[in-house]
């Protein structure tokens, strides 16, 4: 969350000597782009939490979902607290509160942070799916984790990942793509998530400024909305941002617009 950012990495691997240069680099990162455009399905989006940061935009296919598990809520529950409402019961972690900004009897908190490890101060996401909530049926992911999104999805087993129907994700440090080492690690990541799943919306925190290089610009921490793939009937090229439901994840800085190299334009 916001109040989290404040040292975020300040020197990021961005040095001239260390940026992606040639034609062949460049082309793996217009590739990398390519790999991620949104799309828009048969499930329209909505907005689920509040008007800035905590607030996100999901695709419309709830029903039938039977749990979430949403780790780094620091101090702003109310996307939990929205599916609560609807009935669905949440699963929250988050070592540096100690307890939810909001109290419900569907919301369950454990103060642990998500990682690779098992121990007093981490979790595995498989651990913890496997002590918490249903056993079967389809789950909800919201993680906004400051950076261990990427070690956690990268350990994470597919079988596990699969779950979920529904994945928010706001990813940290993505400027690093920008760095040969950064966009093949990164890239992985989404590698492995886009087998299985759509991107249908990319939401820039506002945060920061993009990253600018040559034809690409690169917001550090974008939110993304993921649809697993058996759930989409019909898909077509998303080509209008900001959607009308994005909302600034901070009031008083300038927004920030999805760059078009992340998507085909009208």
């Amino acid at each position: 969350m916001i109040g989290l950012l404040k040292d975020y990495v300040k020197s990021r691997l961005l040095d001239n000597d260390l940026m992606i240069s040639g034609t062949s680099k460049e082309e793996e990162l217009r590739e990398y782009f390519r790999d991620l455009f949104p799309v828009a399905t048969d499930k329209k989006l909505i907005r689920l939490g509040g008007p800035a940061d905590g607030g996100y935009l999901v695709p419309d296919d709830l029903d039938g979902c039977v749990g979430c598990f949403s780790p780094g809520v620091y101090n702003v529950s109310d996307f939990e607290l929205g599916l609560a409402r609807r009935g669905i019961p949440c699963f929250l972690a988050d070592f540096s509160v100690d307890a939810p900004a909001i109290q419900n009897d569907l919301l369950d908190f454990e103060k642990k942070f998500l990682g690779n490890e098992n121990n007093a101060k981490f979790m595995t996401l498989e651990n913890w799916m496997s002590r918490k909530g249903p056993q079967t049926g389809d789950l909800i992911l919201q993680m906004d984790i400051e950076g261990g999104e990427y070690e956690v999805l990268i350990e994470t087993n597919s079988e596990y990942l699969n779950r979920f129907r529904i994945m928010i994700i706001e990813f940290h440090s993505l400027d690093r793509l920008l760095n040969p080492i950064g966009l093949k690690l990164i890239g992985a990541v989404f590698k492995k998530i886009t087998k299985h799943f759509d991107v249908v919306h990319i939401h820039p925190n506002n945060y920061f400024k993009p990253i600018e290089y040559r034809d690409f610009k690169v917001p550090p921490i974008m939110e993304f909305s993921f649809l697993r793939k058996d759930r989409v009937s019909r898909r077509a090229p998303a080509r209008r941002f900001p959607h009308d439901l994005d909302r600034r994840n901070v009031a008083n800085r300038d927004d920030v617009a999805l760059p078009n190299c992340w998507f085909t334009p009208e």
